[in-house]
């Protein structure tokens, strides 16, 4: 049957190969890890070594059973042996067909880690390849069985024999693996043919091409001409005569009417080339492209098609959990879309990418940064000299690459930089990411107070090409608008790229059956604004806002509201009419936080997006009807040309006030409540709910109702401030029953009110009439303040979930609001450790602060609650976030949290990125509180139910 086969393989080649005249691609192994084919293979360390079986190719040997993993700071963090240098062997059988003969036979890896020497029939194809990110190929034509079976053998080592390799690949703070992890194809040409083709096409329709033909030894010609992606009609077409004396040429034409690349308009078109002699075609070849001009002009900025850019970028890694570096198309074309969709318009990496995914950023429109790999550490100059020539034939074309990065943080050879010009006639810049280089500013991780001939006093061109790093949930969001407002202060500032795009966590297949199936190294590799299968963290969705082409000015609905915004156009090229914008009045019931109902739409509709250039800024105009205010939010959700979602803003339509007299239920009763002294207890009563306060602490110290006892106790605890309890008064205000509880220092009072249907009414006053040190030995009130308000205690076990009206659903940093909205939410409860929780990761995560708390009802078996606030911009903490258990010293995961478990704040702490706060924005920093006399002081108001729950 293998025979048969082999003899039915050979007839079809041999039809689509007979006067061939388009490159034929035959793929040897499979075309990514998804769609894999085996081959016969052996390592000769770790597991499953020094014996015969199969193995999937394209992959990674570590996640199919063999030899052992290795991260690449195995000599730092680590602090572990310099790991085995494993070697792996490939056998495989093809099928090479007669039809094949006289015709050039190439053997192309799209790429292998790390030294890779091949041998077809048992006679070596070419020296080693040396350089695991990079394509390479060996002309095997004199080394094939025509019309027979060939035999494959591919030696690769995991590390390699060339000290710069190893020092610029595997010395990286990154995943380091083995074997053939991108595909392997035969690329089979007619002998004379286009070998290469290096194209410059500009916004004026003018295309140079540089193009190197083979075996070219009588007078032929060339046909240019284009055509748009997917159609065969010609646009325009042009015919050189070649001079078979010469085997390079340099062929202008020019295209009228075409449409240009950025972006946010990707167009593409085919360029096509058609070598021909005595009449005949010979060889054809097609490169997809982008018309667009570069320019580069130092003490300045970059400019595309005549405009002066801003990168909004982020650093990419080629992972994927169970395959590591081996990925696919599919894959490549989630991740450019989940860049688009936050908003995203660049991306760097730190080495070549797939070319699934530049061909995925060329058609969805990206800016690449393709970066020549070299972490810290430079190759040397002859090797270094062989993969760059590779990466930048290979990369070339695509209109998506902007900018050749030349290693990373030092992991630059000088002598490299001029090869980079001589093989694109495009003429990018090569940047040196993170110095101060040929004008070029990409100073990695900038204090946002960085100065001196630097940031914005800077003379160069500024785009840091790493910044807001996000180890576990630090930066990213947090932080984001402060330094992007700071940096658009410059008018020599480019854009930045945020680290990094992906958690790199990976399977451990020889973790099977322990409690850890995913790895990312401690805190070396959890640093994604997504998880390592692509989950949305909260700063996805606050870069979302912060990046959006479309930024609304600061709007308070009150009854004068007229339906007018201020908004800006953000994009670079298009005019904000280009977008479309709906709008929804939403309406929550009445019961929605005592039963299953939710929300209606009582009004929607269509917008006109202004005609506003970009960077200008002008009126939307949105219909207020009658039934406008009776709804509880407004949001209006923008779609880009595309009808990509921009993003959804939202505003409430009243005050807190209001949502808390609509939503908290309230019964008429005939019964009164009560109060009452014993000992050092207060008791309050009312409707079956009592709550016990201790005098001494005026701290709660019991709540219960007709059925269960509901543990919200130890509370108010001053947080942000001392206070010390100075009297305690009760009294009756007509069916109401109340404890008002006087303090010294930071708590003035807090008034507590309970109402005959058991309503709990709290009324604080904090800050007023108070002496520094009222009747503290040291101020009751900090200078530097990173959370402040009260606090209460509860139990987590139990508690089910949470809905609740505020902005959701994510939980925020005080730098790191934007990115939610007002809505009606609901959570189940989870214990998510943000870039650890890779087995259960849910998100939203449940613990953390939560924005602009209106109401919320916290499920917890029977014993859950209800608060309704009629204090604006009051946080709801629940509970403390579980930290990772597995970071290294200095990751700091989190701040501090305050004491207790549910908490009510005026201030929350902000999140660092990478670096100390005092180093962030003035969003990041404490506050500080001044008292003056006269003033009223600051209130919170609050309503508890703990009534029996309904829903």
């Amino acid at each position: 049957m293998k025979n048969n086969f082999f003899l039915f393989l050979s007839a079809l080649l041999s039809l689509i190969l007979v006067n061939a005249q388009e490159t034929e691609k035959i793929y040897l192994s499979g075309v990514d890890f998804e769609h894999p084919v085996q081959w016969d293979f052996m390592v000769n360390g770790g597991r499953n070594s020094n014996q015969w079986s199969t193995i999937n190719v394209p992959s990674h040997w570590e996640f199919e059973g063999f030899g052992e993993y290795t991260y690449g700071r195995w000599y730092k963090e680590l602090d572990q042996d310099e790991p085995s240098k494993e070697e792996g062997f490939y056998k495989h059988t093809f099928m090479v067909p007669s039809s094949m003969e006289g015709k050039k036979v190439t053997i192309v890896f799209g790429g292998a880690m790390t030294d890779t020497e091949v041998k077809i029939n048992g006679k070596s194809a070419g020296e080693i390849h040396q350089g695991g990110f990079y394509e390479f190929s060996y002309d095997i034509t004199p080394l094939l069985n025509y019309g027979e079976d060939n035999l494959l053998e591919v030696h690769v080592s995991k590390h390699s024999a060339n000290a710069s390799v190893n020092a610029a690949e595997r010395k990286a703070d990154w995943w380091l693996f083995g074997g053939i992890y991108r595909p392997v194809w035969l690329s089979v040409t007619p002998k004379t043919h286009i070998a290469h083709v290096a194209i410059d096409a500009k916004m004026d329709g003018t295309v140079t091409s540089e193009l190197t033909v083979e075996n070219f030894s009588q007078m032929g010609s060339m046909e240019v001409f284009l055509t748009k992606v997917n159609s065969t009609e010609k646009i325009g077409s042009e015919v050189f005569i070649l001079n078979p004396k010469k085997s390079s040429f340099n062929l202008k034409t020019t295209f009228s009417d075409i449409a240009l690349w950025s972006p946010e308009t990707p167009n593409l078109y085919d360029l096509h080339f058609s070598l021909q002699q005595n009449g005949k075609t010979v060889h054809n070849v097609t490169k997809r492209i982008g018309f667009r001009t570069l320019e580069f002009i130092k003490k300045d900025g970059i400019y595309v098609n005549g405009k002066k850019i801003i990168m909004k970028g982020i650093n990419r890694h080629t992972i994927w959990p169970e395959s590591g570096r081996s990925t696919s198309k599919r894959i490549s074309i989630m991740d450019a879309n989940l860049l688009k969709d936050m908003n995203m318009n660049a991306v760097r990496n730190h080495y070549p990418p797939d070319t699934h995914f530049l061909e995925a950023c060329d058609s969805l429109g990206l800016f690449v940064l393709d970066e020549l790999a070299g972490w810290q550490n430079s190759y040397d100059t002859e090797v270094g000299t062989k993969l760059v020539t590779e990466m930048v034939q290979r990369d070339v074309n695509h209109p998506s690459v902007l900018i050749w990065d030349h290693g990373n943080e030092g992991g630059w050879n000088y002598e490299l930089d001029p090869l980079f010009k001589e093989l694109d006639p495009q003429d990018r810049i090569v940047i040196h990411p993170w110095s101060d280089f040929d004008g070029w500013d990409t100073h990695h991780y900038p204090a946002y107070q960085t100065g001196v001939h630097r940031f914005v006093n800077g003379e160069n061109v500024f785009f840091p090409t790493e910044f807001m790093h996000g180890t576990y949930d630090n930066g990213h969001g947090a932080g984001l608008e402060d330094f992007w407002n700071h940096f658009k202060e410059s008018p020599l500032f480019a854009g930045g790229f945020m680290w990094a795009f992906s958690d790199a966590a990976v399977l451990r297949s020889d973790w099977k059956g322990q409690e850890h199936v995913y790895d990312s190294k401690g805190s070396l590799a959890p640093d994604g604004i997504l998880g390592p299968h692509r989950e949305k963290e909260g700063s996805f969705f606050t870069v979302k806002e912060v990046w959006a082409p479309i930024q609304f000015a600061p709007v308070k609905i009150t009854k004068k509201f007229n339906g007018t915004f201020y908004v800006t156009n953000d994009y670079m090229y298009l005019n904000l009419n280009s977008t479309s914008l709906k709008y929804r009045v939403v309406q929550a019931a009445k019961n929605v936080f005592y039963s299953k109902s939710l929300t209606n739409i009582i009004e929607s509709g269509t917008l006109k997006a202004p005609d506003l250039e970009p960077k200008e800024t002008g009126k939307l105009m949105m219909p207020i009807s009658n039934s406008f205010f009776e709804g509880d939010w407004l949001e209006i959700t923008a779609h880009d040309q595309y009808n990509r979602e921009i993003y959804t803003w939202s505003w409430p339509i009243h005050d807190a006030p209001y949502y808390a007299q609509k939503f908290l239920s309230a019964t008429n009763e005939k019964a009164v409540a009560k109060v009452m002294k014993s000992g050092n207890e207060i008791i309050l009563t009312g409707g079956g709910v009592t709550m016990k306060l201790d005098t001494e602490s005026g701290k709660i110290k019991s709540v219960s109702n007709k059925k269960e006892k509901i543990p919200f106790n130890n509370g108010p605890e001053p947080i942000g401030m001392k206070a010390g309890v100075k009297s305690v008064d009760t009294y009756t205000d007509g069916q109401n029953a109340v404890c008002l509880v006087n303090y010294t220092g930071g708590i003035h009072s807090v008034k507590w009110t309970m109402y005959p249907d058991g309503r709990l009414h709290m009324e604080m006053i904090a800050l007023k009439n108070a002496g520094r040190n009222s009747g503290f030995d040291g101020a009751f009130v900090d200078d530097n303040i990173s959370a402040f308000g009260i606090s209460f205690n509860f139990p987590e076990d139990g508690v089910e979930g949470i809905k609740w009206l505020g902005r959701g659903p994510y939980r925020v940093w005080k730098n790191r609001i934007k990115g939610t909205t007002y809505g009606l939410w609901e959570k189940e409860y989870n214990n998510t450790i943000t870039g650890e929780s890779f087995e259960n990761m849910i998100y939203p995560e449940f613990k953390g602060y939560h924005a602009n708390l209106y109401s919320a009802a916290l499920k917890a078996n029977n014993h859950g609650f209800k608060v309704f606030s009629e204090s604006e911009k009051v946080f709801l903490r629940l509970f403390t976030p579980v930290e990772p258990k597995n970071g290294f010293k200095g990751s700091h995961p989190q701040p501090e949290f305050p004491s207790g478990d549910i908490s009510f704040l005026y201030e929350i702490p902000a999140m660092r990125s990478f670096k100390p706060l005092e180093h962030h924005g003035p969003h990041s920093q404490p506050v500080s509180i001044r008292i003056k006399s006269g003033d009223e002081g600051i209130p919170m108001n609050l309503w508890f139910d703990f009534r029996p729950q309904t829903n």
